[in-house]
């Protein structure tokens, strides 16, 4: 039995669940490997470290590709420490690109990279008021979510483990709790995503996408893993909707025979 996986998102339908970053690529024509073997359909855009690369070379192949492929364009505010660099910086997506959708970061410590819940939620505030559409990535904190969410955020973005980090799902009771505590909104596991497996077992948990960008760009093969990973998510929600079973401390028969005369009719036949 499959699982209907189209969506609308901020009045986009869309099929793919699987949101594909653009930076760390060793040449455009990886990149554009990668993302026809992702079959993702919205890809993301570090604004402030790729101006910074066309100001230093005066090549703007990198942006023209992302631009040309079709796909829709998640600009980024990574870089960003406040929250009035990041409001700016999201400004001028909109003006490059287009779009009112921001992925909006905001980090607070260069050791792991974490969100500054703070000035993520106040640069949220200020966009959703603003006019966009708000993507904000954040840790697993639920009352950090809470506050996103009050500020008008629709959708949430929380880390597996920090960024490019490549160690999975590290809290998963707190990402658990997330889901339930907001079933309709529009969830997206975001960083720290390593192999296939981590992204199944997001969307096994009922995440509604996953975005991953260091896993495919520094993988030996990245349109090779890109195909990974996309049939990766795709069997993870439907698993999701088919009913994974629960875990339990103790072993239970898989055939059990009492009550069962047809299993033994079977067995003999």
């Amino acid at each position: 039995m499959g699982v209907a996986s189209d969506y609308t998102l901020f009045g986009e339908q869309l099929s793919s669940r699987f949101l594909l970053g653009t930076a760390g690529y060793s040449s455009p024509a990886v990149l554009q490997d990668a993302i026809a073997a992702a079959g993702a359909e919205i890809l993301t855009m570090g604004i402030k470290r790729q101006a910074a690369n066309v100001a230093a070379s005066g090549d703007n192949q990198w942006w023209s590709l992302v631009r040309n492929t079709g796909r829709l364009i998640l600009p980024n505010t990574a870089g960003c420490r406040t929250a009035r660099e990041a409001v700016a910086l999201a400004q001028m997506a909109r003006e490059l690109f287009e779009t009112d959708w921001i992925k909006l970061e905001v980090i607070g410590d260069d050791f792991t990279l974490q969100p500054d819940s703070f000035e993520l939620v106040e640069a949220a505030e200020q966009l959703v008021r603003l006019g966009f559409k708000v993507f904000p990535y954040c840790t697993d904190d639920i009352i950090a979510a809470r506050r996103l969410v009050d500020v008008g955020c629709e959708v949430l973005m929380p880390w597996a483990s920090p960024i490019g980090s490549g160690q999975g799902i590290l809290h998963r009771p707190a990402l658990l709790r997330m889901r339930e505590a907001f079933p309709s909104l529009f969830l997206v596991i975001d960083a720290g995503i390593g192999a296939p497996s981590h992204a199944a077992e997001a969307m096994e948990m009922g995440y509604d996408a996953v975005l991953l960008n260091s896993a495919v760009a520094q993988a030996q093969h990245p349109a090779a893993m890109a195909r990974a990973f996309r049939l990766a998510i795709e069997a993870g929600q439907i698993a999701h909707h088919a009913g994974v079973i629960p875990e339990q401390a103790f072993a239970t028969p898989s055939t059990p025979v009492t009550g069962q005369p047809f299993l033994i009719h079977q067995a003999v036949g």
